[in-house]
């Protein structure tokens, strides 16, 4: 696949809106990690959107074990053992900072 045609691709994904697996309110924090403050809750049955990933803690959810975090907003992550993305692999570009 071109190079232009994956970064309009990622750009698709990316505004794609995903749901928090049934069940739980997710803590967002203001980096990809636990040691990271709590800047909000999200209700039961809420939907993201990923607007970038990014490495950081290795952590277990419903959805296995992993240290990737999703950005849902400026200085906002979660866990991506928590959203059904429907892939193991990223759905999102990589954030840059």
């Amino acid at each position: 696949m071109p190079q232009g045609a994956v970064a309009a691709e990622a750009v698709a994904l990316a505004a794609t809106s995903y749901p928090i697996v049934p069940g739980y309110r997710v803590n967002v924090r203001q980096g990809p990690s636990t040691k990271h403050g709590v800047v909000r809750q999200l209700p039961y049955n809420a939907r993201v959107t990923v607007r970038c990933q990014r490495s950081g803690e290795r952590v277990s959810g419903p959805l296995g074990t992993s240290d990737v975090w999703d950005n849902i907003g400026p200085g906002q992550y979660i866990s991506d053992t928590y959203v059904k993305t429907g892939s193991n692999g990223p759905v999102a570009p990589r954030c840059t900072s």
